[in-house]
């Protein structure tokens, strides 16, 4: 699934200012702890509870629609092998400065915002795991201090901060696996009933198909992270081989462990203590294995998952700032490199300190149900923007390089960008309305800050000649 014409060869790696440190097996378990994080921790019982023991059938078409819209990053990524991911896309295609910066902040704020709420459960698992009460004013402390931990991973290097997502990717993979384990011990000894994970079970006031699409909608927030891994593209060794194989990969993988695990939690709980509990795979191994001391270890195991979702969130928000800072989209500043460890220090520096801005709001009542509407809103803007990736694949076919690059079927990104719209729309997706209201403020702020832009980008390049990016529009 590659072209070229005739005339063209490989060319040598693209040259960047970041460091290409990130190789295939890195990618791969990029990719994979992004994807896992902290959803498959706590989304189960959420899922069940919309669809009952098919709980495993959301996940499954959720994988399917990130898939089909991974082939269109894969060509666009590949085409284009730099850092900012859609909002450089949707710039080549439309040449809009202020769709560019929508695009960019809708991503950004959503990085942010699932890093922020990452460091208030580590805080919170943190008190757990070690037997402590923390008061609201220490878990913001305990937040804070873990997220600038973040930052001096972030600043050290992308092949220190990719060397950490390895081993809490392996740490967090290796509770998952004890789920399987324990939990098919559990169907082999006979104390699961499969009868359930074929049962639907929605809510009255929903249909079959509403139900599904809700769950699907809720299950997609663990699917994104293929949107983290193509801001990585500049540390990335030859990113148009590399990342077509280990994208797919990444999605077989995580894909499987879903749909076990999803399966195996039906099987072993009844559905609706499944969809109470606050802390499923806990409840599972729990039913599974009632002497093994899940309650002691899982808390840690959580505290490395979150951290992992904090650390790749940080790591795509600030490249992505970097990105369209290189572009002029945002003001120059951020784009700022550290010469010697040659990572965006700027970018790095102003993303920890929005993170930190949102944690001191959070962090004042973790419990808050604005935390868990977030999720949702992050769904959504993101579903927003794959639907226009989608499109956007297919407007740059126009545009040639002279170098190979992965090439998506036609139809797929038409069956991507229709799927995306229906798991967006209020009257097919069943979202909560409250995260359409939330995603109202967020474009709010965004277009404010766009006109800031602006303003700074006028004062600073005037005078520049025609075709800045920071002109257009």
């Amino acid at each position: 699934m590659s072209t070229t014409a005739p005339e063209q060869q490989k060319p040598a790696e693209e040259q960047t200012e970041l460091k290409r440190a990130i190789g295939p097996k890195l990618l791969l378990l990029f990719i994979v702890g992004d994807i896992l994080g902290t959803g498959v921790y706590a989304l189960t019982g959420q899922v069940a509870g919309e669809v009952g023991g098919a709980a495993w059938l959301p996940f499954l078409i959720a994988f399917a629609v990130a898939t089909i819209t991974a082939f269109s990053y894969l060509e666009l990524v590949t085409k284009y092998p730099q850092a900012a991911g859609a909002a450089l896309y949707v710039h080549k295609a439309f040449g809009i400065h202020f769709v560019t910066f929508i695009v960019m902040f809708v991503v950004m704020s959503s990085g942010i915002t699932s890093a922020s709420a990452a460091s208030v459960a580590f805080a919170s698992n943190f008190g757990v795991a070690f037997g402590l009460t923390i008061p609201s004013t220490g878990t913001w402390a305990v937040s804070v201090v873990f997220m600038l931990l973040i930052l001096g991973v972030n600043l050290r290097g992308v092949a220190e901060g990719v060397g950490l997502n390895v081993v809490f990717t392996l740490i967090e993979l290796s509770g998952l696996l004890l789920v399987i384990m324990l939990g098919s011990l559990a169907i082999f000894a006979g104390q699961a009933d499969f009868s359930r994970v074929v049962l639907f079970e929605g809510p009255d006031d929903k249909s079959f198909f509403l139900a599904v699409s809700t769950a699907t909608s809720l299950a997609f927030f663990a699917m994104v992270g293929f949107e983290d891994s193509v801001n990585m593209a500049e540390e990335t060794k030859d990113p148009s081989r590399t990342f077509p194989r280990m994208l797919l990969t990444g999605l077989t993988i995580t894909a499987i462990i879903y749909v076990l695990v999803s399966i195996i939690a039906v099987a072993v709980v009844p559905v609706g203590e499944l969809a109470k509990s606050p802390t499923p795979l806990t409840t599972v191994v729990q039913t599974a294995a009632p002497d093994f001391p899940i309650t002691v270890l899982l808390p840690f195991i959580s505290m490395f998952a979150v951290a992992n979702s904090a650390l790749i969130n940080m790591l795509m928000a600030s490249r992505l700032i970097y990105g369209m800072a290189r572009q002029r989209v945002l003001p120059p500043v951020l784009g700022a490199v550290l010469p010697r460890r040659r990572t965006p220090f700027a970018a790095i520096g102003f993303t920890t300190l929005l993170a930190i801005g949102l944690i001191s709001f959070l962090a004042l009542d973790p419990r808050n149900p604005v935390v868990a509407l977030l999720g949702g809103t992050t769904s959504l803007l993101l579903l927003s923007v794959f639907a226009v990736v989608n499109v956007v694949v297919l407007v740059l076919r126009r545009d040639r390089v002279d170098h190979r690059h992965f090439r998506a079927p036609t139809a797929l990104p038409l069956v991507g960008a229709v799927a995306c719209v229906y798991l967006v729309l209020p009257w097919t997706s069943g979202r909560d309305p409250e995260q359409y209201a939330i995603a109202g403020v967020l474009l709010v702020i965004g277009i404010v800050l766009w006109g800031v832009t602006v303003g700074i980008n006028r004062t600073l390049r005037r005078g520049d000649r025609a075709g800045d990016l920071s002109d257009v529009g």
